[in-house]
């Protein structure tokens, strides 16, 4: 039996060491970690804090000075636990020495080595030839000597670390001696060397690294690329923590074909508000004649400047029109054609919204010039009338410029006084609503034109809706599923006036799917009203599990015109709109389809489509088929093919991919290609990209047989460095990932 004895101490065995962690662990990377054996720590509960209790085989107290164990020993404090051959405590507990097979175990760290040095009164303790694992974190490694002093901090002489687990270290980082001073958030390497298969190939004679999960100062892992636009592309960002709400991250940017680029990002967060400013600033472009300066900059800010008043500011710039194409850009793609400048100033209650906003744009290429709305102010109002009926009102009013001189240029006040009575229930609802559109413009720069100065226009409006819901208990492929019928009905009456004598400043036709047709307007904006007389239907009907998920939906609608449409006469003079279907069938757990196709039912072509088929065994296993079609749209006709997949090739390997294809023009639009290697301590990633570049010549026409490729090449040390650089490669890849889309 083993013999015990307590000793009063001043000091506890607790390193408290937290090595190498993550300076955000919310933001952890996807990739897995190696399993490591659970650590159990169990001090004792009956331990005060600052009492040691020593228990072991044999026990000889010299002149009750000296006390020798041996056989099993444990000594145990409130929060550690040292295990051993043999030990002696002096000085009634002041130093204790434990030899042979010592174990140390506390909350984050756990140890083995030769011997163990404890001195209270120094509160001091020291390891000899020591192999470690972290708790608190995925870590292994080992070191000559640990040292663990109150004042000083914690010393690791000649020290590796690693993440990978014992006996299989395809990396690991050496160092001469690593110190964790008292107070600091960051620990300290001299002599480091990284080693990949116990090959040197990287060596820093100073390294720092975080130890808490605080926001740090320091640099950031680095990004490198290569691209047929850039050349080899290296960002090495370096992170600025000013204070607790406010960062900073500063990337130096070298590109051998360019020259160098300096972007940083401020951010900054208070009470009640939010914000971005970020600036890229590119001087000399070596790859540009004239090597002109080059940059891009975006402010945003979301602040609450009480109960009731927001302020929004999303205001952005640029060079020239193709900086994006050339340099990239994390908040816009080659395909943009406008940069947003908007400031707005809002104000909410439960009845009352109040919604100020300057919009601004900046043009790219030669685009036609887009109308800036300086001001715009928008007033909605809503309130209960009565015991059925509910008022509201709709108004606004705004002064539209642009950069053309020879464009006119317009005041409008729009007011939409609307008396409703919404009935709605578990099995269905319905709406009776009448509208008075009123709308004054006062129009200038209108010389030879067919515009007028000042245009008055008022249009009334009623609309019946009604909707039922039927559900009962079917069966699906053998299963036990809910079937609804849902059918919908509407009549929409709209009056005619000419319009034509009104530019257009915010409007165009709109794209419609099933529930676009509901919607009643074809237009965008105010400036065209299309005249109706109408009724609409539509009916959805769904397949749902005992768990109420959809397994199937599918929904069809068309209008059918009591009169012809006069505000869109030119474009549209059949009776009917064309017949819109849309369609989800979740076949399995693994298998998903959909579709939607919108059919001219007079001459029975295809306006428009999409349709998306889609395998996903897990995470990493998919496979998506889709086709999208658009018979005009601004004059061309969009019809694309593409293939998107997942899927492990090898044991710890796996390959990502997407195509796209114009079949319209018999050409490829946008390849991409990645594979990776991801062990549960490193893994690396090689990724080929061929895309349209999308560039403008001098006139500002877009071209749109220029491709650009680049190839990238990445390696992740699980554990160290931000996790950042370590998204997955199908977040990555597969850019724009998502199920099946629709068109609209």
């Amino acid at each position: 039996m083993k013999k015990t004895c307590a000793m009063l101490v001043s000091a506890t065995l607790s390193t408290h060491v937290a090595f190498a962690q993550e300076a955000n662990p919310e933001s952890v990377s996807p990739l897995a970690f190696c399993s490591v054996e659970p650590i159990v720590f169990k001090s004792s509960a009956l331990m005060p804090k600052g009492h040691v209790k020593v228990e072991a085989n044999r026990t000889e107290i010299i002149e009750n000075k000296v006390a020798l164990f041996s056989g099993n020993v444990d000594i145990t404090s409130d929060s550690a636990i040292i295990s051993a051959s043999q030990a002696q405590v002096n000085g009634n507990g002041e130093d204790v020495l434990a030899k042979g097979d010592v174990h140390f175990r506390d909350a984050q760290l756990s140890v083995e080595s030769d011997a163990v040095s404890l001195r209270s009164k120094e509160e001091r303790l020291e390891m000899q030839n020591t192999r470690y694992q972290l708790t608190g974190f995925v870590g292994q490694g080992a070191a000559e000597d640990i040292l663990v002093d109150t004042n000083e901090g914690i010393v690791l002489k000649e020290v590796s670390f690693t993440t990978c687990p014992e006996g299989h270290e395809d990396w690991m980082i050496r160092a001469s001696e690593i110190s964790i001073e008292k107070g600091t958030a960051w620990g300290k390497a001299k002599h480091t060397r990284f080693y990949v298969a116990d090959v040197p190939v990287f060596y820093l004679p100073y390294f720092a690294f975080p130890v808490s999960n605080e926001r740090q100062t320091g640099l950031l892992f680095p990004e490198i690329t290569s691209s047929s636009n850039t050349g080899i592309d290296y960002t090495q960002p370096f992170y600025w923590n000013i204070a607790p709400n406010f960062d900073m991250t500063i990337s130096p940017r070298v590109m051998t074909q360019r020259g160098i680029q300096l972007n940083t990002e401020f951010r900054y967060l208070t009470e009640k508000s939010e914000g971005t400013a970020y600036v890229e600033y590119l001087p000399s472009d070596s790859d540009i004649e004239g090597s002109p300066d080059r940059y891009f900059y975006r402010l945003q800010h979301q602040g609450q400047l009480n109960d009731n008043w927001v302020l929004g500011i999303d205001f952005n710039g640029l060079s020239d029109d193709n900086y994006i194409v050339d340099l990239g850009s994390d908040y816009y793609n080659s395909a943009d054609t406008h940069l947003y400048r908007t400031v707005s100033l809002g104000y909410y209650t439960r009845d009352l919204t109040v919604n100020m906003q300057v919009k601004d744009f900046e043009i790219l290429g030669d685009t036609a010039d887009s109308y800036r709305a300086l001001p715009e102010v928008k007033i909605d109002y809503r309130t209960p009338f009565g015991r059925y009926f509910e008022f509201s009102v709709n108004s606004e009013l705004a002064y539209f410029d642009n950069t053309s001189e020879t464009a006119p240029t317009a005041t409008r006040f729009h007011v939409a006084p609307t008396l409703a009575m919404p009935i709605r229930a578990a099995w269905g609802e319905f709406v009776a609503e009448t509208t008075v559109l009123q709308t004054v413009y006062k129009q200038e720069n209108i010389q030879d034109t067919d515009l007028e100065e000042n245009v008055e226009r008022t249009l009334g409006q009623a609309r019946l809706f009604g909707a039922l819901y039927f559900e009962k208990d079917s069966s699906w492929f053998g299963h036990d599923t809910a079937m609804t019928l849902e059918p919908k009905i509407q009549y929409l009456y709209t009056s005619y006036e000419d319009q034509t004598a009104i530019g257009l400043y915010d409007s165009t036709p709109l794209l419609t799917d099933v529930e676009g047709l509901f919607r009643g307007q074809e237009f965008t904006g105010l400036d065209r009203i299309s005249d109706n007389n109408q009724v609409t239907l539509g009916i959805t009907s769904r397949i749902l599990d005992k768990n109420n998920r959809e397994q199937f939906v599918l929904s069809l609608g068309q209008i059918f015109y009591l009169e012809d449409n006069k505000v869109i006469a030119a474009t549209k003079n059949q009776d009917r709109s064309a017949l819109a279907a849309e369609m989800d069938w979740r076949f399995n757990k693994n298998w998903y389809a959909h579709s939607d196709i919108q059919v001219t039912t007079d001459t029975d072509k295809v306006d428009l489509s999409s349709v998306g088929l889609e395998y996903r065994q897990d995470a990493k296993r998919f496979i998506q088929l889709s086709h999208r079609y658009v018979r005009d749209l601004s004059g061309e006709t969009i019809d694309q093919v593409g293939i998107s997949a997942s899927w492990p090739i090898a044991e710890n390997w796996q390959w990502v991919g997407r195509t796209y294809r114009d079949i319209e023009r018999d050409r490829s639009i946008e390849t991409y290609a990645g594979i990776q290697y991801e062990s549960c301590c490193w893994a690396i990633r090689l990724v080929a990209e061929r895309s349209l570049s999308n560039r403008y010549d001098s006139s500002g026409e877009q071209s749109t047989d220029d491709f650009d490729t680049g190839v990238s090449l990445q390696f992740i040390f699980k554990g160290i460095g931000t996790s950042g650089t370590q998204r997955s490669m199908l977040q990555d890849g597969m850019f724009g990932y998502r199920q099946p889309y629709s068109l609209n």
